[in-house]
């Protein structure tokens, strides 16, 4: 019986040791984002809003802005908007 209750002890302190460190990982690659996107390291993808490397190699020049993606659909998403975008404005 006490062998039982010891190995279930020892089990969920295992446990919370787990998740405890699981918890403090996500924490810190949140943080990690955090000071990268105030540094300007990251920017925010137009289409979605995720934010991305910003010597990304999905990216796409719209005069002297350059939007950088998370995705190929993403950018294809984003062309599609401008172009619908172009479209509705009649050039005189």
């Amino acid at each position: 019986m006490w062998k039982f209750l010891a190995i279930g002890i020892a089990l969920f302190v295992m446990y919370k040791l787990f998740m405890g460190d699981k918890k403090n990982t996500e924490v810190q690659s949140e943080k990690v984002v955090k000071d990268k996107v105030a540094s300007g390291e990251m920017v925010k993808d137009p289409s979605c809003g995720t934010y991305v490397e910003k010597d990304g190699s999905i990216r796409i020049r719209e005069g002297e802005k350059v939007h950088v993606f998370c995705s190929y659909e993403c950018r294809d998403k984003f062309l599609k908007e401008l172009e619908a975008t172009s479209k509705e404005i009649p050039e005189e």
